[in-house]
C-alpha cells in the first residue's frame, strides 16, 4: 500500500508512519508512506491512484483537512480517506469527504491497526507478476502485460501489450503454476494460452484479440472455451461492483 500521511504536527507524523509501517512488518503486507507537513504540500503533490490511503490531519495551518480533501476528491474519488482529528466538531463534514474512517489523537495502536486491517479487505489486491529468464536476462512481468503465450518447442513465446516478445525456456504447466493458475488464462488449443482481459471476439474458429492478433481455436471445445471467457469477464463485473460498494 502507498499511504500519504498529511499532518502539521512532526510528532504525530513520525508516530502514524511508525504505525504503518510496524503493520505492514506484523502482516506481511509492503508498505510505503509519504509524508506532507500541510495541505497545500499535499495537493501539489498529489496525483490521481498515486495512494491507496491517505491519513489527514483536519486541524492544520493553512488549509485544513477538510478543504484539502474536497480537492483531492476533485481527482481521484477512489483512494481511501482516513481523518485524524483531536475532536469531533468536524466529523459530519468530514463524512461529506466521503471519508472511510477516522482516528483520534492520541493515537491508539489498536485503531490505527484495526483500520488498516480493514483498508486491506477492501482495496484491489497488488498486481500479480512473474518473474522468467529470456536472452540470457531476468524480466519481471506484470500478468495484466501478458497477452498471450504460446508452445515453441521447448519454449514459450510470451507476447506483452507493448508488442514485444520474450522467449524463455519452460513448459506451459510451469507458467500456469507461475501465475497461481490465475483465470484470466484461457487455453483456447494445444500450447496456446490467451488473456480473456484481451479477447475480442471469436470468428471462423479464430481467437480475435484487440491487437488484431489471430489464434486458432480448438474447433471441438470452442463453445466451452468461449463459455469460459464469458464466465471470466462477468466474475470480473462482479469483483468491480463489489469494490465501488465497499468505496
Amino acid at each position: 500500500m502507498n499511504i500519504a500521511l498529511v499532518d502539521d504536527e512532526t510528532t504525530y507524523l513520525k508516530e502514524m508512519e511508525t504505525l504503518c509501517h510496524n503493520f505492514g512488518a506484523q502482516n506481511q503486507c509492503q508498505i510505503e508512506t509519504v509524508c506532507f507537513s500541510s495541505g497545500e504540500q499535499f495537493l501539489e503533490a498529489f496525483e490521481q491512484d498515486k495512494f491507496s490511503i491517505v491519513f489527514m490531519d483536519i486541524y492544520m495551518k493553512g488549509i485544513n483537512g477538510i478543504t484539502t480533501a474536497l480537492s483531492m476528491r476533485e481527482k481521484d474519488n477512489c483512494c481511501l480517506l482516513v481523518f485524524l482529528t483531536s475532536s469531533m466538531e468536524f466529523m459530519p463534514d468530514a463524512f461529506s469527504c466521503h471519508a472511510f474512517e477516522y482516528i483520534t489523537k492520541p493515537f491508539s495502536p489498536d485503531r490505527a491497526y484495526a483500520i488498516l486491517h480493514d483498508a486491506l479487505q477492501v482495496l484491489p489486491p497488488p498486481p500479480k507478476y512473474i518473474e522468467i529468464i529470456s536472452d540470457r536476462k531476468t524480466f519481471s512481468l506484470f500478468l495484466h502485460d501478458i497477452v498471450s503465450v504460446v508452445t515453441d518447442a521447448h519454449y514459450l513465446v510470451i507476447g506483452t501489450t507493448d508488442g514485444s516478445v520474450l522467449r524463455t525456456r519452460m513448459t506451459m504447466p510451469k507458467f500456469l503454476q507461475l501465475t497461481g493458475n490465475d483465470p484470466r488464462f484461457i487455453s483456447i488449443n494445444k500450447g496456446i494460452v490467451l488473456n480473456a482481459d484481451y479477447i475480442q471476439d471469436f470468428e471462423n474458429n479464430c481467437c480475435i484479440l484487440d491487437n488484431g492478433a489471430r489464434f486458432p481455436v480448438r474447433v471441438r471445445n470452442r463453445l466451452k472455451i468461449e463459455q469460459a471467457v464469458r464466465d471470466y469477464n462477468f466474475e470480473k463485473i462482479r469483483s468491480h461492483q463489489r469494490i465501488k460498494r465497499m468505496h
